[in-house]
């Protein structure tokens, strides 16, 4: 029979993704890549293949998992298998580099940033920002990882030549202009079925892991049933967002076959917009969804049912 099979490493963000399934009665088989293998003599099953592979998956000890996620998807790709968020979004997941060029391509603008392999060329990359502040990031990442912010060059040699540099995974630093909101926060348009579902705005006050899962926000602060608070939730999704530039994140999305996603953008002191983030891993944070009564993991269930069903019926023709 055939069924929906999520490929991921981390049973702690695919939770809430189960429990839909289950509530709209949706088979499904959880394939979880901390590791494994594929015989390619063979063939995949039938069904409907959706990848939440993290580039973040080397903090939970599973180093090579999109390694073995790109070979997995590279199989079930040459079989002709319906999968959702396939090679090309893994392979924007990994890096960033590849993140701000595809975005670039279609008219989004992101910020200065220049690539390094090696602590002398990240010193010195630094330097085409002196005078002004500016960050540094892993070119493969998540949830905020390895960012740093740095207001002069002698700042960043202390650092990286200190035992507190963190040494990307794959290496690559990326030195980046630093983009500061007026107000200290993000915004985070969510996309289910390449479309526009809603932005969440995100208090970037302390600090920058911005993973909204609930798993990462243990401390996240917000207004309990039933009490009154004065403080500001750090996830709220905004009622009525507009902008044209999610016309452009959709034909990014769609250009590199990307179902589901979560894209950053920061607002500048004159709104001129920055992104910087693609998640093709995205989750949501329930209490901002409890608050606004929209459910970005009950919207990729559904939409997966209905890719399910579509399969089933095609193979009756």
């Amino acid at each position: 029979m055939a069924k929906v099979y999520v490929i991921h490493e981390n049973h702690e963000w695919t939770e809430h993704l189960f429990k839909r399934l289950d509530e709209l009665n949706i088979p499904y088989e959880d394939w979880h890549l901390g590791e494994g293998k594929v015989d390619l003599s063979q063939t995949p099953p039938e069904g409907i293949f959706y990848s939440r592979m993290s580039a973040s998956s080397h903090t939970r000890g599973h180093r090579f998992s999109p390694e073995l996620a790109h070979a997995v998807l590279a199989w079930l790709e040459h079989h002709g298998r319906k999968v959702i968020n396939g090679s090309g979004a893994l392979q924007l997941e990994v890096s960033k580099v590849r993140q701000y060029l595809e975005l670039e391509k279609y008219g989004v603008k992101t910020p200065k940033t220049i690539v390094a392999v090696g602590k002398e060329q990240i010193i010195e990359a630094a330097k085409a920002f002196e005078g002004e502040k500016f960050i540094t990031k892993h070119n493969r990442a998540g949830k905020g990882l390895g960012v740093q912010l740095f207001s002069s060059v002698e700042a960043l040699r202390d650092y990286v030549e200190s035992d507190q540099f963190e040494e990307p995974v794959d290496g690559i630093t990326l030195i980046q202009q630093y983009i500061e909101s007026p107000e200290s926060y993000i915004t985070r348009c969510e996309f289910v079925n390449g479309e526009f579902l809603y932005a969440v705005r995100v208090d970037t006050s302390d600090g920058f892991e911005l993973c909204p899962a609930d798993a990462c926000r243990i401390d996240d602060l917000f207004c309990p049933v039933g009490e009154e608070s004065n403080v500001r939730p750090m996830f709220e999704i905004q009622e009525g967002f507009y902008d044209p530039i999610l016309e452009k994140y959709e034909q990014v999305l769609q250009a590199n076959g990307i179902k589901v996603a979560g894209i950053e953008f920061i607002k500048d002191k004159d709104g001129n917009i920055y992104t910087y983030d693609i998640n093709t891993n995205t989750n949501y944070n329930s209490e901002a969804e409890a608050r606004s009564g929209k459910f970005g993991m009950l919207e990729v269930a559904k939409f997966l049912g209905e890719e399910l069903e579509k399969l089933k019926k095609e193979a009756l023709v």
